[in-house]
């Protein structure tokens, strides 16, 4: 059977249409890919760009973001969505500055241990920062391999076995070790995903897998559970983010009365997003009972 994914189609497609992306600058630190990688959760590429420049050069490492209070970084995430992503990479900076000498580590188990690092983002800056060859795997790296190696079009959910699939497409050398283009390809197969292995509308006539199990089998439609889109208009979330955007654009603390009239249409959902931004530590509440961003009460 061909291999779906062959190393070099892969990587000679990436030499052509890779991304010129900021942090892919060979010059980038740890630090710096590390925020990029907390930034592009969840989040496209276009909305991330001006942030990350904005903070590389504001935050150029970790001990610089620990001394600023937290609530200068929420302030300065803006809208980039799902605030506590930045609380918890002020933590992360805090514990580099104090124990890990201002730097990221280079290894996957000892970066599993500072807060708010999961296990993708652990292997992603190993990867992409370091160089290291371990599997990384993201959204878009599911779906190219469900496709090519699989022949589904929608991948399942998330399961230690994506790890597994990833770790066996990474190019060998003849002895059998892992091929210097190996963290390389990682990053290929990634922007595959991004850019032509789309979860709408595939350009299937533009991918270098030829041999894609997939198309194939001519492009089976997904025969699993109809995948959920996730909604704003109208959520917590939302309320969230109008109630955290008064507390951004404001120097100072402010009055309950200047959060109520951020939503009035249902005030109990406005009290419930509120609470939830006090238990998760993006707000707090002044000795005075007014309201500011954490760590400036």
């Amino acid at each position: 059977m061909p291999n779906s994914v062959p190393p070099g189609r892969l990587l000679g497609w990436f030499d052509t249409h890779e991304r010129d992306l900021p942090w892919r600058d060979p010059s980038c630190t740890g630090w710096q890919i590390l925020i990029s990688e907390i930034m592009l959760q969840q989040t496209p590429v276009s909305r991330v760009v001006g942030p990350w420049q904005e903070w590389v050069r504001r935050w150029p490492v970790p001990s610089a973001m620990a001394a600023e209070p937290a609530g200068e970084v929420l302030r300065a995430w803006g809208k980039l969505g799902y605030p506590r992503r930045a609380l918890r990479l002020h933590e992360c900076a805090k514990v580099l500055a104090a124990e890990h000498d201002d730097r990221v580590p280079d290894d996957v188990e000892t970066m599993l241990t500072l807060p708010g690092i999961g296990d993708y983002t652990a292997r992603a800056v190993a990867c992409f920062a370091y160089g290291q060859t371990v599997p990384v795997v993201d959204t878009n790296v599911r779906r190219v391999i469900v496709r090519a190696v699989h022949g589904r079009e929608q991948p399942a959910n998330p399961s230690r076995r994506d790890i597994a699939d990833a770790e066996a497409l990474l190019p060998r050398s003849d002895d059998g070790s892992y091929a210097a283009s190996a963290p390389r390809f990682s990053a290929a197969l990634m922007e595959l995903g991004a850019l032509v292995c789309t979860a709408r509308n595939p350009k299937c006539d533009n991918c270098p897998l030829v041999d894609c199990t997939w198309v194939g089998l001519g492009r089976p439609a997904h025969a699993g559970p109809p995948r959920r889109v996730q909604k704003f208009a109208g959520t917590d979330r939302q309320v969230r983010g109008l109630l955290l955007d008064v507390l951004r654009n404001s120097n100072d603390s402010v009055d309950r009365a200047a959060l109520d009239v951020v939503w009035t249409s249902d005030t109990a959902q406005r009290d419930r997003a509120l609470d939830s931004l006090l238990v998760d530590g993006l707000v707090e509440i002044t000795a005075n009972g007014r309201y500011c961003l954490a760590g400036e009460a």
